[in-house]
């Protein structure tokens, strides 16, 4: 029987040397290095095998089975699982990257204290506060900001000694900072919506997304704002006094660390030409570093934080990583299967009008989250039934903006998504109620608005 503390020490140091191959890759250093990934990629998937069960091996085991179908009926079947394992090693380098980062940020106390600082705001300022914390936070942290925010604000909702105003101010919190997690999506270089969606659609680059982006993430926060103000509960009596943990300086590590990555980052994108987030990969990272050494103030504290992460906090995302490579992996050769399929049964999109096309982009993903598909696995697969931007007449940016709007979508709705299962989980609800009940109408009016952004978009620009 193979040790858990070997498996982890052996998972840990293998996705290290993916990632740096992978970036390898990336800022072509290295003419292996494609190959490379293929090979390290899958090392890491076999460490991972050995301890999946349940849908985790089922995803594995569908893997298995496309990849036979696909040696069966595509003569350059290696070539297309060459991209397919190419498609997770860099899901597995870009998660393993970001991870860094939450890692030390969720041990230090400066951001703590924002997060108890944003938690503590006065109900009026409240939704806003964490709404647009958890944007910032998701930055950082990516899901950690909704596990961080979430205990942080579950806290504070347990001061409030009426049960129904606890229940209601804790739906409330939560919501905020689960909007704004999502908001996140259509425009964060860190994001995979962004890094999936202009991968698989051609002509499109972070820089030209990023505008558009942020006016869907602007429309999603306003939208989030403006239902929580119509449908907040009226109550009798003067209204509590609450006096927020510290000052607005509270947030000034947090801004500054935000201008420092996403400066960084913007800078080093427009200057090397490399993708967004080919120079996510090093730069997250060593910020990172810097950042525990400012901690630690030691050698020795600092080596030991990174052989905890190594060793002990990279192979607990073991779940995660199984999810997101194989997602990326079957949408890659699934497509290659589909696409034949599609093409015999008459079926032509190129044919319909532009604007119905992103409009569907922007319902579809969502859609298909209700019934257990991850984003990452419906955009993959999707991408090479989409006709081309010039077939559509629309700016290839506007596919992308529906994609990731739609991405943004399925965050707040799908039941199997990992925001609304850690809002649940906070909450004492299901997923499915958070999904549903709690952001149903949140969804109906954003999705219409993104619909209308998306077709706004693509016209204007075509």
């Amino acid at each position: 029987m193979i040790d858990g503390a070997f498996l982890n020490r052996t998972l840990g140091t293998a996705l290290v040397v993916l990632t740096c191959v992978v970036i390898l890759d990336e800022w072509g250093l290295a003419g292996w290095a494609s190959s490379g990934a293929a090979v390290a990629v899958l090392v890491v998937v076999a460490l991972l095998a050995i301890k999946a069960h349940g849908s985790r091996a089922a995803f594995l085991i569908v893997a298995l089975v496309l990849t036979a179908a696909l040696a069966l009926r595509v003569p350059d079947w290696l070539a297309i699982v060459q991209r397919g394992l190419g498609t997770a090693a860099f899901i597995a380098g870009f998660f393993t990257a970001l991870s860094s980062l939450r890692s030390v940020a969720q041990t230090s106390p400066a951001i703590r204290a924002t997060g108890r600082y944003l938690a503590s705001q006065p109900p009026g300022r409240r939704y806003i506060a964490l709404s647009s914390g958890g944007t910032m936070f998701a930055l950082l942290l990516n899901y950690g900001a909704i596990a961080l925010l979430g205990t942080l604000a579950s806290a504070s909702a347990k001061s409030e000694p009426d049960l129904e105003i606890r229940r209601i101010r804790t739906r409330r919190m939560l919501l905020a900072i689960q909007r704004g997690f999502v908001s996140t999506l259509p425009w964060s270089p860190m994001s995979f919506a962004v890094a999936i969606s202009t991968a698989v659609i051609p002509g499109t680059a972070w820089s030209e997304l990023v505008v558009p982006g942020l006016i869907s993430s602007a429309l999603l926060t306003t939208a989030g704002w403006a239902l929580d103000r119509m449908f907040k509960p009226r109550r009798s009596g003067a209204p509590a006094e609450f006096k927020p943990e510290g000052t607005w300086r509270q947030l000034l590590p947090l801004g500054l660390l935000l201008v420092i990555l996403v400066g960084l980052v913007s800078v080093l994108h427009f200057v090397t030409d490399i993708r967004v987030v080919g120079v996510v990969m090093p730069v997250v990272p060593a910020i990172a570093l810097g950042w525990i050494i400012l901690q630690t103030r030691s050698l020795r504290g600092t080596l030991s934080h990174i052989r905890h992460y190594v060793t002990e906090e990279l192979p607990a995302y073991r779940l995660e990583l199984v999810l997101l490579m194989m997602a990326g992996y079957i949408g890659t050769v699934g497509a290659a299967l589909l696409l034949p399929l599609v093409t015999a049964s008459g079926f032509d999109a190129s044919g319909l009008p532009g604007w119905l096309v992103l409009a569907v982009l922007v319902w579809i993903v969502p859609i298909a989250g209700q019934i257990g598909m991850n984003p990452i696995l419906c955009v993959t697969l999707l991408a090479p039934l989409i006709p081309s931007a010039d077939q559509l007449g629309v700016n290839p940016t506007a596919i992308v903006v529906a994609l990731t709007s739609g991405w943004a979508l399925s965050g707040i709705t799908s039941p199997f998504t990992a925001t609304t299962l850690l809002i649940g989980s906070f909450a004492g609800v299901s997923a499915f109620e958070v999904g549903t009940r709690w952001n149903g109408i949140y969804f109906l009016v954003s999705a219409v608005l993104m619909t209308a952004w998306a077709i706004v978009f693509g016209l204007w620009t075509a």
